[in-house]
């Protein structure tokens, strides 16, 4: 085995032989591939079947990262609800993911991350586990080296700043008085991402109320200097943006000392209007844990009791997140993935040749019709015109529909053979409606809003974690442009803006940048395909420049990988990794809509796919192959590694489904795109 070193993250690089070599081929060689193939559907689409809810939906764990278990126990210990169960199944949790350094990563494989870390000790702490036991002192030792609390990131010193670990002047100011600036005015709420959106709003109260709840233990062991806890941040230079901000945060903090008392209350219900009326019917906040905590903490530091309906059904909601596992211990997931998980799972059964009217799949259109959201959402700050018509990401977010959604489930719905077309036309034709509707200017797709690009946010000292604007990105922008050609609209102007902007994007080398998964691989697994189906020829450059990407990627031993430090080091990480079920079917995906059924690469890869795959149809994948934020936030879904192969595989024995023809013709909704 041979590697280099990558000197700025101490990282092991794979060299293209051992990139996977913890993978074992059991397919005969003998064998052909697509005997292999053909076996490996078989069993796949048999172990997904056997999965679908009894209501129609598939949902894979989503898995990221222990600050989402520290984060809960540090909630109820604030709240008062702390319980001896939770604490001992959510503790059994963050040991077993505890590295032999003593930290905690952010992916499978990954480099210890100081604020995980650090959350991860602190309620390690919270469970009883002594600062002296071996695997403690390890953790502590580490965060002393890497500069302690005080190098750890904003939201971090915020949980800590709840117990009077930190001090809550030694923190950025976020003003209630936010929720007043008008859309037109920088830094207003719509400026960010929904998400952050939803989660800055509740903060603002928090921020303002600064409360600290007896702290049960000290911290010492989490400074450098215990005697100077709180050192001064370094200040940049005027001339920088990160200085300018810098500076505007302390004249923030100066206006808190005169804020008028009137205007600042008014504020902070404002805020909690705003909270409670995108509180969801289940009683959580955008479908996802991290606004649903925040939210809960400020409506209760306004006098909200824990019995209130809105807070009772809010704690329930983040039951909800937890995943119990046989061995007893507990972990939280930041999200579900309802909808995307039973559209992609629905999309490759079709394409692995499942009759397009099978029971199940007639249910997994039921169920996704069922989901559709019918009302406005903040979307419609940018776009009060358009009507609604789109799918969320997870069981309940209707104020969030997502973009990216609402492209794969038109391509599920297109793929079935449903007793009532006519309900699917008109829901489909309501999705192109409403995705062409949601364009940015620059004629692409970001994930939730319409141009939300502004250069501001991400300059605030409060934001030093993660994405909080939503750009378009080429992943989202291929889903809906593959989504408008199966609709017929490939010579529609708005598609072929789309197509411009892909075309633009791709990289010097050949790939695209993934943003909402790992990553080169990722974007150019989503282009390719979108690219051919609305036309444009295999010989195109843009798609030979993208065959030769990949197939100079591939692993020694047929598939392929991509390791998240590719989101921060490029260069040297860009397409490396140790092969993936996921990644391998993505790279595939591409290559045989790129007209490569017939290559080695191909044939390679599709060997390797069918000689991991586990007796009972699955595939192991430890890696993190699904991105929240680029590099900060990763995450492992876990059903990619079951629908991506069934696709690809299904693809190169039966080809495109829709040029198979298996579907019912489709619909010419060129009309309906303007209005229903």
């Amino acid at each position: 085995m041979t590697a280099t070193t990558d000197g700025s993250t101490g990282a092991i690089l794979p060299s293209r032989a051992a990139a996977a070599s913890d993978s074992t081929l059991t397919i005969p060689e003998t064998a052909g591939v697509q005997e292999a193939a053909t076996r490996a559907v078989q069993r796949a689409t048999d172990f997904l079947l056997a999965r679908q809810d009894a209501e129609g939906w598939w949902k894979g764990d989503l898995e990221t990262n222990v600050t989402m278990d520290a984060e809960d126990l540090l909630l109820r210990q604030f709240l008062g609800i702390l319980d001896e169960n939770t604490t001992r199944a959510a503790a059994k949790f963050i040991r077993g993911e505890q590295r032999e350094d003593g930290t905690w990563a952010t992916f499978y494989g990954g480099p210890g991350e100081l604020s995980t870390t650090v959350e991860a000790y602190v309620a390690l702490r919270l469970a009883g586990d002594a600062p002296d036991a071996p695997h403690m002192a390890k953790a502590s030792a580490w965060i002393r080296e890497q500069g302690g609390i005080a190098a750890s990131r904003v939201f971090t010193r915020i949980w800590l700043a709840l117990f009077g670990w930190w001090k809550w002047e030694d923190l950025p100011e976020l003003p209630p008085e936010l929720i007043f600036f008008p859309t037109w005015f920088p830094l207003n709420i719509y400026d960010f991402g929904c998400w952050a959106r939803q989660t800055i709003v509740p903060l603002t109260i928090v921020s303002a109320k600064r409360p600290v709840r007896p702290a049960p233990f000290a911290l010492d062991e989490l400074h450098t200097d215990p005697a100077d806890p709180n050192p001064p941040q370094p200040l940049a230079p005027v001339a920088s943006w990160d200085g300018v901000f810098q500076r505007l945060d302390k004249v923030v903090r100066g206006y808190r000392k005169v804020a008028p008392r009137r205007l600042r209350k008014a504020a902070m219900n404002a805020a909690a209007r705003w909270i409670i009326e995108r509180q969801e019917n289940d009683g959580c906040w955008g479908g996802i844990q991290p606004p649903a905590v925040y939210s809960v903490i400020a409506l209760h530091l306004l006098g909200y009791d824990l019995k209130h309906p809105v807070l009772r059904e809010g704690l329930a909601s983040l039951d909800r997140f937890a995943v119990w596992r046989e061995d007893g211990a507990r972990m939280i997931e930041a999200c579900q993935s309802p909808v995307w998980d039973t559209c992609l799972a629905t999309i490759a059964l079709v394409d692995a040749g499942l009759p397009a009217d099978h029971p199940q799949l007639v249910k997994a259109a039921d169920w996704m019709l069922g989901e559709e959201i019918a009302r406005p959402g903040d979307w419609a700050v940018r776009r009060p015109e358009l009507p609604p018509g789109g799918w969320a990401f997870e069981f309940h977010n209707d104020n969030y529909p997502d973009i990216d959604d609402t492209a794969e489930v038109a391509l599920a719905l297109r793929r079935v053979r449903h007793h009532d077309p006519e309900h699917v036309d008109r829901a489909v034709g309501r999705a192109v409606r409403w995705n062409l509707g949601m364009q940015s200017k620059n004629g692409a797709w970001g994930a939730f809003d319409v141009d939300n690009t502004s250069p501001f946010p991400n300059r605030l000292p409060f934001c030093d974690f993660g994405e909080v604007i939503d750009p378009p990105s080429a992943d989202v922008t291929a889903h809906v442009v593959e989504m408008l050609a199966a609709e017929g609209l490939a010579d529609d102007p708005r598609t072929r803006r789309g197509i411009d902007w892909l075309l633009a994007e791709q990289e010097p080398d050949g790939s695209w940048f993934g943003r909402w998964g790992v990553n080169y691989i990722y974007g150019t697994g989503a282009v390719v395909p979108a690219l051919t189906a609305v036309g444009l020829p295999t010989s195109h450059p843009a798609i030979r420049r993208a065959v030769a990407w990949l197939e100079s990627v591939q692993n020694d031993d047929g598939g392929w990988g991509e390791d998240l430090r590719s989101y921060k080091h490029t260069k040297e990480w860009s397409g490396r990794g140790a092969s993936t079920a996921s990644q391998t079917a993505w790279a595939l995906m591409a290559l045989l809509a790129a007209g490569e059924k017939g290559s080695a690469a191909v044939e390679r890869g599709v060997r390797w796919l069918a000689g991991t795959q586990r007796e009972d149809g699955g595939w192991d994948e430890p890696y993190f192959t699904g991105t929240g934020f680029p590099w900060d936030f990763s995450i492992n879904y876990h059903l990619y590694r079951q629908v991506f192969p069934l696709t690809a595989l299904g693809r190169y024995l039966h080809g495109d489904p829709f040029e198979r023809k298996l579907l019912a013709p489709l619909a010419k909704v060129s009309a309906r795109a303007q209005g229903d």
